[in-house]
């Protein structure tokens, strides 16, 4: 007969409705599993969590405890009036069940375990490396359900700012370990992220909005695990980039993402410059106490005539999306400086500049094409249509600076 254990257990939280409010105790038959000491037996809590039990059913969970070495389930038990069953899951369901419930008993219980017994917190299912996770932009509900996952099982979380971050994980009740990782660190962190890697662990990165490495620390780290022959897996989420782009009414077949511009004032108004004579959208994030030094310094270069979107606050209560010319977006925020994260975007032009031929090419591409046996009206004719330039002045060119050449070859 296969042996069961009695343990007294206290529910102190429940995620199914009818239990959400019970905090009762009560004795039953449960899951037995095998522990470094399985003589020892006493109360201790259980907390179920949506990780955990939200996915196995509504009105269902599993309850694992160990008082014996050998492993036996239990078929119903009940807790303030409602009827559960506890089922056995998949191999790697009950693997996890098992981790949790280990662990709550070495902090429960107060029972010593060695290092070696307590089991790896990394979930079975994911294989290890560097998990870049997108978190959310301003509104915490845009977070995905593989986010959720990847944080609650990774082995520490690299967070650009803890503080913030903290946030996050105690909205969703992750208790993973938190270690700074910002661009005035991430070279000092290096070395021993690099090694937890090594050693098969699971470490999540994340900024503090959006995805790590846009224009967030993470790219060097990203680096230098692909040159080490580890593992980079993204995890997609928010972006305020696509958002932006998304309802900002411009093109979007074609775009090009700036970033944040340098502090410098030549590298930025060499930036503007090259973006100025650009046909597709430009995209910037600017923090809103530079937006007017953006604005004065993009009118000269762009017009004042250049069509522009400022999102501001993006999926916040505040969320604005402003758009008009860069001339009125300068008296329009002259007036009223802004707060919040600020994505612009910047039409393309329309009418690019096109670079006109210097007479020293275009005598080039007569040559060329005179030494490949065309006749001179048609090297005319192909120089004219491929260069964009008049005919007849490719023809005054031909004559002024090849007509010696010409006579010579006919005498």
């Amino acid at each position: 007969m296969t042996p069961t254990a009695t343990a007294t257990i206290r529910i102190i939280r429940l995620l199914p409705s009818p239990l959400r409010r019970s905090t009762a105790c009560s004795t039953m038959e449960i899951p037995a599993i095998s522990y470094p000491n399985p003589s020892v037996h006493c109360t201790f809590p259980i907390v179920i969590t949506p990780r955990r039990f939200g996915l196995i059913s509504r009105n269902r969970f599993v309850l694992s405890h160990f008082s014996s070495s050998s492993l036996s389930y239990s078929s119903a038990t009940s807790v303030s009036g409602t009827r559960h069953t506890a089922e056995q899951r998949d191999g790697n369901e009950m693997q996890d069940v098992e981790e949790e419930l280990h662990l709550h008993m070495q902090l429960s219980s107060g029972i010593e375990m060695d290092d070696n017994d307590v089991p790896p917190k990394s979930s079975p299912c994911l294989e290890p490396g560097l998990y870049l996770v997108a978190t959310p932009i301003g509104n915490l509900e845009d977070i995905t359900l593989r986010a959720l996952r990847i944080l609650r099982s990774a082995d520490v979380i690299l967070s650009e700012d803890t503080r913030h971050s903290g946030k996050l994980l105690q909205y969703y009740n992750i208790k993973t370990p938190l270690l700074s990782y910002h661009k005035f660190n991430e070279y000092q962190r290096e070395m021993p992220i690099l090694k937890r890697l090594h050693e098969g662990q699971i470490v999540a990165l994340i900024s503090d909005a959006g995805t790590p490495g846009i224009s967030d620390p993470g790219m060097e780290l990203t680096k230098s695990c692909v040159s080490e022959n580890i593992r980079v897996i993204p995890i997609p989420g928010p972006s305020a980039l696509v958002a932006a782009l998304s309802a900002s009414g411009l093109l979007t077949n074609e775009f090009t993402f700036v970033g944040f511009l340098s502090k410098h004032a030549s590298s930025r108004v060499k930036r503007l410059t090259i973006s100025a004579s650009e046909s597709t959208a430009q995209i910037f994030f600017v923090p809103p106490h530079k937006l007017c030094r953006f604005l004065e310094e993009a009118s000269p270069l762009f017009g004042d005539t250049r069509f522009c979107v400022i999102a501001r606050e993006i999926t916040k209560v505040h969320e604005e999306f402003w758009r008009g010319t860069l001339g009125e977006a300068r008296k329009v925020f002259t007036d009223r400086p802004p707060r919040g994260e600020i994505t612009l975007l910047l039409e393309g032009n329309v009418n690019p500049l096109v670079e006109i031929p210097t007479e020293a090419e275009l005598e080039i591409e007569l040559e060329k094409l005179m030494s490949k046996g065309q006749s001179l009206s048609m090297a005319v004719k192909l120089v004219s249509e491929g260069m964009s330039v008049k005919k007849k002045q490719v023809y005054a060119i031909a004559l002024r600076k090849l007509g010696k050449k010409i006579e010579a070859g006919k005498s």
